[in-house]
């Protein structure tokens, strides 16, 4: 397994975020973190990224126990995470903000020559390529969002936390974005996503959990954790 989390528990002041969750995520899959907003979801991610200190519990990397480590060497280890605000550096153009994540991540140093190359083919990858000279803050929500992914890539991640990669898009959107997302698993980096678009978390993910209340009610197949009685009620209000 690529990625543990044993026993983890974030309480904020007399409200438990995260309640005793275990999860593991096997190398080269897409899991899919669902859940009613407030279940425990985004603080999931920050205590898995470094954000946030856990109260209790464990997080480990390919064995590693990692839980102590701060977010910039988990970044360094293989971690990296997008968020649901996509907030990029707004004087700089898109090319420029992927170079400065290259900083950050697996293997960083002082920038090589050929680092503003290597940043080029990202943002090709992303789809963004005619975009390079365009200062961040002139690009549209849906480039942002591949912008913030550009980002997330140019660290080297082993392991990618997509914080609502889909919201906001409209449907052509959503599918330029699912297909990036595969093409990017096909890369061997392995995606955890919390998203509330459950068409598209049913057509990506191999495998979700459902969380309420910081606690898992569900996992499995995502036909068939959508399916159960407790998700259908608590998740999807019907």
């Amino acid at each position: 397994m690529l990625l543990q989390v044993e026993g983890l528990c974030k309480a904020f002041g007399g409200l438990r975020a995260v309640d005793d969750l275990s999860l593991v995520v096997s190398e080269g899959e897409i899991l899919g973190l669902l859940g009613p907003n407030g279940s425990g979801k985004t603080t999931v991610f920050n205590l898995i990224a470094g954000a946030l200190r856990a109260d209790a519990g464990l997080v480990r990397l390919s064995g590693r126990d990692i839980t102590r480590h701060p977010a910039s060497i988990r970044t360094r280890l293989g971690i990296a995470r997008t968020f649901q605000l996509v907030r990029p550096l707004p004087h700089l153009t898109a090319l420029d903000n992927v170079l400065v994540a290259q900083l950050f991540g697996r293997g960083a140093g002082p920038l090589r020559p050929e680092a503003r190359d290597a940043s080029r083919r990202l943002l090709d990858l992303v789809g963004l390529g005619a975009k390079a000279s365009v200062p961040g803050a002139n690009l549209t929500l849906a480039e942002r969002k591949r912008l913030e992914i550009a980002r997330a890539l140019a660290t080297h991640p082993r392991v990618m936390l997509l914080d609502e990669p889909l919201g906001g898009l409209n449907a052509t959107e959503v599918q330029t974005a699912l297909a990036l997302l595969r093409t990017i698993r096909a890369d061997d980096v392995t995606l955890v996503i919390v998203e509330h678009n459950v068409p598209a978390v049913r057509s990506l993910c191999d495998r979700i959990i459902v969380l309420n209340s910081g606690r898992p009610i569900a996992e499995g197949k995502p036909d068939e954790a959508l399916a159960r009685p407790e998700v259908i009620e608590v998740y999807l209000g019907r």
